[in-house]
């Protein structure tokens, strides 16, 4: 499937039809999502992956009763992860790999925390939501280039996905993405005409 031909016939599922991905489909979108950009390479988010009916009942009440949880075949959530310097650490581990000279590891690595450093606590969040919904992305144009369907989701109350999944403190729920088979049709697409958006 050509990528626009991706762009245009994905939409937000409002019900999935309840079957399975099966595990090697299911690989390959996590890597899709997995090499997703993020600014420095941070890869600042942990993503949660639900598939057990039970769990997904759980958490049906803190996401204001959407089927599409319920009915997914896997729910993804997408955590912040603000404790950014490991991850500049293992960001500097990889460009050493990749073979760049120590001085241009040393010099990007000492911008790299100074940047961080700077940053308050707000600032931290808002950087790792940034650089998640690049992901998300990834995800839902992922899912349907694999012939699956998807609906990102932000209606969901994080703090009572955080207690129901027992997340580590320092991973915050910022946005869902229901993957799986549609159940119902897609709705006419509308977009704001080009002129109105650019300029």
């Amino acid at each position: 499937m050509e990528f626009r031909d991706i762009v245009m016939q994905r939409y937000a599922v409002k019900l999935f039809d309840g079957r399975m991905i099966d595990e090697q489909t299911l690989f390959v979108l996590l890597d899709i999502i997995r090499y997703s950009p993020s600014a420095f390479n941070l890869q600042p988010w942990k993503i949660k992956i639900v598939s057990a009916s039970k769990i997904k009942k759980n958490l049906l009440p803190h996401t204001n009763n959407q089927p599409q949880v319920t009915t997914c075949s896997h729910l993804l959530v997408f955590c912040a992860n603000t404790e950014l310097e490991p991850l500049v650490d293992k960001a500097v581990e990889g460009l050493v790999k990749s073979g760049l000279s120590p001085e241009t590891v040393s010099q990007y690595a000492a911008m790299i925390k100074a940047y961080i450093g700077s940053m308050t606590p707000e600032q931290r969040m808002a950087f790792a939501r940034e650089q998640i919904h690049i992901a998300l992305a990834n995800a839902i144009n992922g899912a349907k280039s694999l012939g699956l369907d998807s609906c990102p989701m932000g209606g969901f109350d994080p703090a009572g996905y955080a207690e129901a999944l027992f997340l580590p403190e320092e991973y915050v729920p910022v946005v869902l993405c229901a993957i799986g088979y549609a159940a119902d049709k897609a709705p006419p697409k509308w977009r704001l005409p080009r002129e109105e958006v650019f300029f």
